[in-house]
């Protein structure tokens, strides 16, 4: 049996951090990966693709420019599924190779097959080869996730379809049912729809991404309805079937009956924890396949791991990423610190929403006096000069210590433009940062200093 001091199940984000953590820390390193291919969900069927997908309609369909050119501008006139395709498998296989060349450059051995464990502190690897028994002093669990399935949904990979076949769809439909109003569902609504895709949006909850600020979310629905989107909220699918004459119907649980050429099914990912015998090394998990662990990452078994995707919110790639690196660290008594309340959220609709820190309804209910400065993408240059004349940007903060509380944008860039003020966030700053800061002009950046000067101007007229 060949011993490791660290084995890691999944090769997503998480993994790969973890492996190239223990690595950089001088102990022998393996991973087990379960596909033929590096990268895990993320790189494979989730966020690289959905997010090069997004890319490619944008540029495809000209939607940046829409303002400047006219709502009928288009870079091509009939875009079909393979030209989308064709990008999305590029960026594919190059992060694959990056993934590949990491693990390699750090001396970490990838093991292709379907792990299991034996016992906690054993694992056999099962691939077209026959089996393999590995041993660790450490294990780390980074399976990630695979898309929920419902009896009430009979997925069929053509017309009905989960978010990991979307790319798999034989052409673009001209509409689509897309059921769940969370982050998967809405970025992939966001992108049909600016394909011009008519599309019914069926949530249960009475409003999109609740864990979002509430004015942002407000801006994305307006804008969603602005594309035609039907949005069915407090609605849920009782059964859908496929129509004898093409496409397929969805029955609602308010007698309601839609009607599309596809639908997407987005509703929750399940834990990837099915192959791992869990019961062998004695931990277990709930009903969504989601591992307990505690703060450091360990689960009820202090030598073995979980982290990423598959012990649940907030499934960011970046949060699993530094999930992997911390969990790492810890297990060999490295030095690592992270702090959750700091970390970026990105949600690649259409337009982007980033946000970090508090959201006004958080405040209110901990009653922390603040105000908000706002500033608008159609009254900075380089909004204009860009085409995005719908973005904004809004600043948080204490009303007496001027201290920066969160910060919320919608817009294109929202993600990158974010991390300036990320950074006067974390090092506990003010608004008097944005104030006495040049920025360069015309850029987006400016959105800060007009965001805190409305802000403390509303400040001086109390």
């Amino acid at each position: 049996m060949q011993s490791f001091d660290l084995i890691v199940i999944g090769s997503g984000p998480a993994g790969q951090r973890a492996a190239i953590q223990g690595a950089k820390s001088g102990k022998r390193v393996a991973v087990v990966e379960k596909r033929e291919v590096l990268g895990g969900a993320c790189i494979n069927t989730g966020t690289i693709p959905s997010k090069t997908l997004r890319e490619a309609v944008m540029h495809l369909s000209g939607y940046q420019y829409q303002s400047i050119y006219g709502m009928n501008y288009r870079v091509k006139e009939k875009i079909t599924m393979a030209d989308l395709s064709f990008r999305v498998q590029h960026v594919i296989k190059t992060e694959v190779d990056v993934t590949q060349a990491q693990l390699s450059r750090n001396n970490i051995e990838v093991l292709f097959g379907t792990a299991s464990f034996m016992g906690p502190n054993q694992i056999k690897v099962v691939n077209s080869k026959g089996l393999s028994e590995y041993e660790a002093g450490v294990i780390v669990i980074a399976t990630g996730t695979r898309p929920a399935d419902s009896p009430k949904v009979p997925i069929n990979g053509t017309t009905i379809v989960n978010s990991d076949q979307v790319l798999q769809m034989a052409e673009i439909p001209k509409s689509m049912i897309v059921v769940g109003g969370g982050v998967i569902g809405v970025e992939y609504t966001c992108m049909f729809a600016t394909l011009g895709v008519r599309i019914i949006l069926v949530e249960k909850r009475p409003r999109l991404l609740e864990f979002a600020d509430t004015e942002m979310v407000e801006a994305l629905s307006y804008n969603l309805r602005d594309h035609r989107v039907t949005m069915r909220l407090n609605e849920e699918v009782d059964s859908v079937e496929e129509n004898p004459q093409g496409g397929v119907v969805a029955c609602l649980g308010s007698k309601k009956r839609i009607a599309g050429d596809a639908l997407l099914y987005a509703v929750g990912r399940q834990g990837s924890v099915d192959d791992l015998n869990l019961e062998a090394a004695g931990i277990s998990a709930d009903a969504r396949g989601r591992i307990a662990v505690d703060s450091d990452f360990r689960t009820k078994v202090p030598h073995i791991f979980a982290v990423g995707d598959v012990i649940g919110f907030p499934s960011l790639a970046s949060v699993s990423m530094e999930q992997g690196r911390i969990a790492a660290a810890r297990a060999f008594g490295m030095p690592a610190h992270s702090n959750p309340a700091n970390y970026p959220y990105g949600i690649y609709t259409i337009p982007e929403i980033s946000f970090v820190g508090k959201t006004e309804e958080q405040l209110t209910d901990e009653d922390v006096p603040y105000e908000v400065g706002v500033a608008y993408y159609r009254e900075i240059a380089r909004g204009q000069i860009r085409g995005d004349t719908t973005g904004r940007l809004k600043l948080i903060f204490h009303r007496e210590t001027r201290q920066l509380l969160g910060i919320h944008i919608i817009g294109e860039g929202a993600s990158e433009l974010l991390h300036i003020g990320q950074a006067v966030f974390i090092l506990g700053g003010t608004m008097d940062y944005f104030v006495e800061t040049v920025f360069n002009y015309p850029t987006l950046a400016e959105c800060y200093k007009a965001a805190a000067f409305n802000g403390l101007n509303k400040l001086s007229r109390l």
